[in-house]
């Protein structure tokens, strides 16, 4: 599979952009607007239309279950139909990972069902290692 060159963004979204990659962890429309007044965004529907194309690119996810936003960690999402994240309940952390097996269980129950699936969003939720005191994984 080849990579394509990132779109040429706007400057709304390459501020949004820069935004969500500084973020700690996912941020809600609202907080990006507030973090952006400066830059001259002043309406949310600003931020909405800059999340809204760079989903469309695979830059950013939007996480349901916390109705936010993370910058994508995984360059070839654009050419993918699934994302899988694991959200700390406590400390918050999002990290994003591939959900192979699981989607391709899910893709067959689609087949088997009929489904048209258009995407897989999956989120787990719980404590990540550090928050749960879980030892390190083996190497």
């Amino acid at each position: 599979m080849t990579l394509q060159a990132q779109p040429e963004l706007t400057k709304n979204q390459s501020l949004v952009f820069s935004a969500l990659n500084r973020a700690d962890g996912p941020l809600t429309a609202y907080a990006i607007l507030d973090e952006l007044r400066a830059e001259g965004f002043r309406a949310p529907l600003q931020v909405y239309r800059a999340l809204e194309r760079l989903q469309a690119y695979g830059l950013v996810h939007r996480l349901e279950s916390l109705n936010a936003f993370v910058a994508c960690s995984h360059p070839q999402c654009a050419h993918q139909e699934s994302a899988a994240f694991a959200i700390c309940e406590k400390c918050g952390q999002v990290a994003e990972f591939s959900p192979g097996r699981a989607t391709d269980a899910l893709k067959a129950w689609a087949t088997q069902t009929g489904f048209a699936l258009t995407n897989t969003t999956i989120e787990l939720r719980g404590m990540c290692r550090l928050c749960s005191g879980a030892p390190a994984p083996c190497a």
